[in-house]
């Protein structure tokens, strides 16, 4: 018999989720205060969205009546606010957040209670203003379950990409470590690999339970309890063997890389982007421009483990000292990236930082140099453009998904409004109401 390890706190949380969707009105009006439609282009003052089943019908000048709409309409009043596109981040992982009892949580928690803690995860996101993430490596069917189960309608939380785990060579970054051997073996996921043939099979399984998306460890990591470095790990033909199988069916793929020659083979085998992308050089930059790959930065991972490193014990001296060294970088590297002209996807690594705090990466991304509008555009139309929906999400447009956040500044003259979103819509569905 498996025991379920249910608080009253996580069986409230999925009655809430459950009962709280309330039916939404057929037509709904929102009277935008100022309108940013289109990130990247100005926004505008007094504007109307219509909205119809959960999809955008109409954006007009002014603050339009009920009148002439279906007797049920609803008039949303957000006269006083900002209003934009839902946020989309490109690299969570919903299922746990970095502490100092994860290796306790590893044993004592049962795949039920980890479902019911992504719940919990999810909802802090999509309450966070993000209406849209990538979960890039959780364990997979609980990664799915959650992904189908908000998309039905049984939670709250934001529309997810799922990648399940990760497609990692044996020993490498993506693969189970700082344990005994025995639960070593019982831990390591289906997809890992060894061998061009071998990554072809396990990116082949991903997909068929369930993969959205293909996350690959091209180099190692911070957070691997080892000391096998941040260099190169998953060799040239298994990336190629990776990148050409993915594509075959459909998916698209990620790759994990901090060290400038794992950069460089995975963006040679054609990922579509790289996640971290710490060391990226000379040569990175001409290929992610030539390819048209994406840097999701995650610089708030490297803000977190870098204070974790210097202000805490419970992280192993070899992962401490990657910290410290990798994640004191990042902002430097990525200012020169983005200077040079590399695509940039929004994406924070939440759950080495806290899950709710998505905004923060936005005042990091600030830091190094990115305009206000730039940060809106990676985090709504290149997000978008990054997991191929750009017809239905990323901007205020007749025909889109009702993906709608406010807040009471404007993120434009202060990117710190970001993090006090007070208003969100997604599909229609107000979940969260001034």
């Amino acid at each position: 018999m498996i025991k379920l390890n249910f608080s009253k706190q996580s069986i409230a949380l999925v009655l809430a989720s459950i009962t709280s969707l309330s039916a939404m009105a057929e037509t709904q009006i929102i009277h935008a205060g100022e309108l940013l439609a289109v990130p990247g282009k100005a926004p505008l003052k007094k504007q109307s969205i219509v909205i119809n089943d959960g999809k955008i019908t109409a954006v007009k000048s002014g603050f339009v009546s009920a009148a002439g709409f279906a007797s049920d309409t609803e008039i949303i009043d957000l006269s006083n606010s900002f209003v934009m596109p839902g946020l989309m981040d490109m690299h969570v992982h919903l299922q746990g957040e970095l502490g100092p009892n994860n290796d306790k949580d590893k044993l004592r928690l049962s795949d039920a209670d980890l479902l019911v803690k992504s719940a919990f995860f999810a909802k802090k996101t999509l309450m966070a203003g993000f209406t849209t993430v990538r979960d890039l490596g959780s364990s997979a069917e609980q990664s799915f379950a959650l992904r189908d189960g908000i998309e039905k309608g049984y939670l709250i939380g934001p529309r997810v990409v799922a990648a399940g785990s990760s497609v990692a060579v044996t020993g490498g970054h993506g693969d189970v470590d700082g344990m005994s051997p025995d639960l070593m073996d019982l831990y390591t996921p289906k997809t890992i690999c060894d061998g061009p043939y071998d990554c072809r099979r396990a990116t082949r399984r991903a997909i068929k339970f369930g993969a959205d998306v293909i996350k690959i460890t091209s180099t190692g990591g911070v957070l691997s309890d080892t000391n096998t470095g941040t260099g190169q790990q998953m060799a040239d033909d298994e990336l190629r063997e990776v990148v050409t199988s993915a594509h075959a069916l459909g998916r698209k793929v990620a790759s994990h890389a901090h060290a400038a020659a794992g950069i460089n083979a995975a963006l040679k085998a054609g990922v579509d982007s790289i996640e971290h992308g710490s060391y990226a050089n000379e040569e990175s930059i001409k290929l992610f421009k030539k390819n048209g790959a994406y840097l999701v930065p995650t610089l708030m991972a490297g803000d977190t483990v870098v204070g974790l490193a210097k202000t805490t014990e419970f992280l192993s001296p070899a992962i401490r000292a990657k910290a410290i060294r990798v994640g004191g970088d990042m902002l430097e590297n990525f200012q020169r990236a983005h200077q040079a002209g590399v695509k940039i996807a929004y994406g924070t690594d939440s759950g080495v930082s806290k899950h709710g705090n998505n905004g923060k990466e936005a005042l990091l991304m600030y830091k190094a140099g990115m305009s206000p509008q730039a940060i809106l555009k990676s985090a709504t139309i290149n997000a978008a453009d990054l997991i191929g929906k750009s017809s239905q999400l990323g901007t205020i447009e007749t025909g889109k998904i009702a993906d709608i956040i406010a807040m009471s500044n404007s993120p434009i003259k202060d990117i710190k409004a970001l993090m006090a979103v007070d208003f969100v819509m997604k599909s229609g569905h107000v979940v969260k109401a001034k």
